[in-house]
């Protein structure tokens, strides 16, 4: 079943949503004021996307919040940051299995989809 990571409040989760249920796929909705990604998740979607670095939002609002934004923290801080504090990541997440994209992504969100009615 297909994933997406994100906030009720981001425009760009939203989008991800309205994508796949205008093709009639079903999605998990995993909002991320609730819940975060776990270790073995965060780390399974940043093999996906290149790394975590690609997952963490640096340019955030909460990033500033939280004073983050001088920091050039390695990729285990950053990790650890994530699995902590789940609003720190770009939104949406969109996965597939081991696949997986972040932020605005169609042209991947309609492979996953066309891989869903397939399957």
């Amino acid at each position: 079943m297909i994933q997406i990571f994100g906030t009720a409040k981001c425009k760009a989760t939203r989008a991800a949503q309205r994508f796949f249920a205008d093709r009639g796929i079903k999605v998990q909705l995993v909002e991320l004021r609730e819940k975060g990604l776990s270790k073995g998740e965060l780390a399974s979607v940043a093999r996906a996307v290149g790394g975590v670095r690609a997952l963490y939002d640096a340019e955030s609002a909460r990033v500033k919040e939280r004073g983050l934004q001088h920091l050039g923290p390695s990729d285990a801080r950053i990790a650890e940051l994530l699995v902590d504090d789940p609003l720190l990541l770009r939104t949406p997440i969109v996965r597939d299995g081991t696949r997986a994209c972040v932020g605005a992504a169609e042209a991947t969100w309609k492979a996953f989809a066309d891989a869903a009615k397939g399957g």
